[in-house]
């Protein structure tokens, strides 16, 4: 038995899965909440540029992440587009001084814990590629 083919098995499989489904839905719950609060924010201040693009990139994150769960392999390259954009917003916002309170006694590398659950996600998710690597039979019927 081989390594690639103990962890693509049994309990170890579900393990993955579980993680991916977790973190996943954590990453959804968060920017759902986090467009949730910014619509109810509407009335005290008329959204400006910066915060359109944020909710674009986080309501891409959220669909990618729903993608992912239901096992599509493409939604991966959506999720860690769109998360890199939200990364980058946040660099934006702050060398770019923008008055947004996140910013505010932050260290600039402190946005980058925003890679920690995608990297996780993608370990987790299994590819085609690792079937191969496995030694399993893939059917081309």
């Amino acid at each position: 038995m081989t390594l690639a083919s103990l962890v693509s098995s049994g309990p170890a499989l579900l393990a993955r899965r579980l993680l991916i489904l977790v973190l996943a839905g954590l990453l959804i719950f968060h920017h759902s909440v986090m467009l949730g609060e910014a619509l109810l924010d509407l009335d005290k201040h008329p959204p400006t540029f910066f915060d359109l693009v944020q909710w674009l990139l986080r309501a891409a994150i959220a669909s990618s992440l729903l993608l992912v769960v239901w096992g599509k392999p493409r939604a991966l390259w959506g999720m860690w587009i769109s998360i890199a954009g939200l990364v980058a917003t946040q660099y934006w916002a702050h060398f770019g001084e923008l008055p947004v309170e996140f910013t505010r006694g932050r260290h600039p590398l402190s946005y980058l814990k925003g890679f920690i659950f995608p990297t996780l996600i993608t370990l987790a998710f299994r590819r085609r590629g690792a079937r191969l690597a496995s030694g399993q039979v893939v059917d081309a019927g």
